[in-house]
């Protein structure tokens, strides 16, 4: 892809079928080098929305993914001094760009990655990273045991 991918994207030009995850994270790239994370994430949430309705794939919207990663992108931009080029963030990020769900499945139970609510809003993370998971509280009402 080129530096016209937001265009192409914003003015729905890119089809579907060129619209992997690779395009995914360097749309993701190329916004946070043109703003801050917040308006970057809302850009590319409300951006995802209309491309996938009007492709009639307003259903392969994921709320959780789409933060997730544009936190992991912006944590790696910063972290890297945000390398001017694409192609060199990619090469030296090939984990955020080659396997998505792989690394996301790091911080996310498959099962939490493939709810609906998932989907609908933004969960944190539910994977305790090599710690075990707290205890869910008690539901409202509920005693103690």
């Amino acid at each position: 892809m080129t530096a016209d991918l937001v265009r192409r994207f914003e003015t729905f030009e890119l089809p579907p079928g060129d619209m992997h995850h690779r395009e995914h994270v360097e749309l993701t790239w190329r916004y946070l080098r043109e703003m801050d994370v917040v308006a970057a994430l809302e850009r590319l949430r409300v951006g995802l929305r209309r491309y996938a309705e009007h492709f009639e794939r307003g259903e392969r919207y994921h709320e959780t993914v789409t933060c997730a990663y544009t936190f992991l992108i912006h944590e790696r931009m910063a972290r890297e001094a945000a390398e001017e080029r694409w192609e060199a963030f990619a090469a030296a990020n090939r984990d955020l760009v080659e396997d998505g769900r792989r690394l996301l499945e790091r911080y996310y139970r498959p099962e939490t990655l493939d709810s609906d609510l998932a989907r609908r809003v933004f969960l944190l993370p539910d994977r305790g990273l090599g710690l075990p998971l707290p205890e869910a509280p008690p539901a409202v009402g509920d005693a103690p045991a």
